[in-house]
């Protein structure tokens, strides 16, 4: 008897890990993804409850046991019911202060001032003379 799978391509972008199926099908073609510790790099590889997947998202590792195969790309709620997130829970909240959605943090330096631009255009000017 066999168990039932799904495309892990699919079942990435229905859990909601990726925004669109083909995005999720390029990391697992570059070899960003493992399946029970194994490096998988077609997209069409076949995952069931009770794998265990590894991918990188977002700059960060994730680990998660496929608790079940949804049958449409729902809400994120109904998505997260469909896997376990092995995470140490300490990574999870040094995670959120980054994820928190604040405003971003200016670069060093940023953009020029008007006047610094003025100064930049003069020089260059000079340079030409």
């Amino acid at each position: 008897m066999t168990r039932p799978t799904q495309r892990l391509d699919k079942w990435l972008w229905q859990a909601r890990f990726f925004r669109t199926r083909s995005l999720a099908a390029r990391e697992i073609a570059a070899g960003h993804c493992r399946v029970n510790g194994a490096r998988v790099t077609k997209p069409a590889a076949a995952v069931g409850a009770g794998d265990v997947l590894t991918f990188v998202q977002a700059r960060r590792v994730r680990v998660v046991r496929v608790t079940g195969l949804p049958d449409r790309r729902g809400p994120a709620p109904e998505a997260q019911a469909h896997y376990e997130d092995l995470e140490p829970p300490q990574q999870q909240s040094a995670a959120a202060p980054a994820d928190a959605g604040g405003p971003p943090e200016p670069e060093p330096g940023g953009r020029p001032t008007k006047r610094a631009r003025r100064n930049l255009e003069t020089m260059r000017r000079r340079a030409l003379e």
